[in-house]
């Protein structure tokens, strides 16, 4: 597929999902939540690409929505990591 035709193919996509779950009808469920923050960041990384000082902005909103949005992700990757380093810290103890 064309590049000219990709992005602005994929924006009509995105805004027509956008639409349909403010009207209720959810064809992507739990996803849905996530799609506007990523697509602020892509949007955001595009205009940084073109050297827009807003693309800086539109990242930075998107990118901290979307850490919001997987905190409760990042909190059970720090445990488990946690509890890996726990138990790496036990096997290399001296024995006594």
């Amino acid at each position: 597929m064309n590049n000219k035709l990709f992005l602005p193919l994929l924006l009509i996509a995105l805004g027509a999902l956008i639409i349909l779950n403010k009207f209720g009808i959810h064809l992507v469920g739990p996803i849905m939540g996530y799609l506007v923050p990523i697509a602020m960041v892509a949007l955001g990384y595009l205009g940084i690409k073109r050297g827009s000082k807003f693309g800086w902005i539109i990242a930075g909103i998107g990118g901290v929505i979307l850490l919001g949005k997987l905190a409760g992700w990042l909190v059970i990757v720090l445990a488990i990591g946690l509890i890996l380093y726990g138990l790496s810290m036990l096997k290399r103890r001296p024995q006594a």
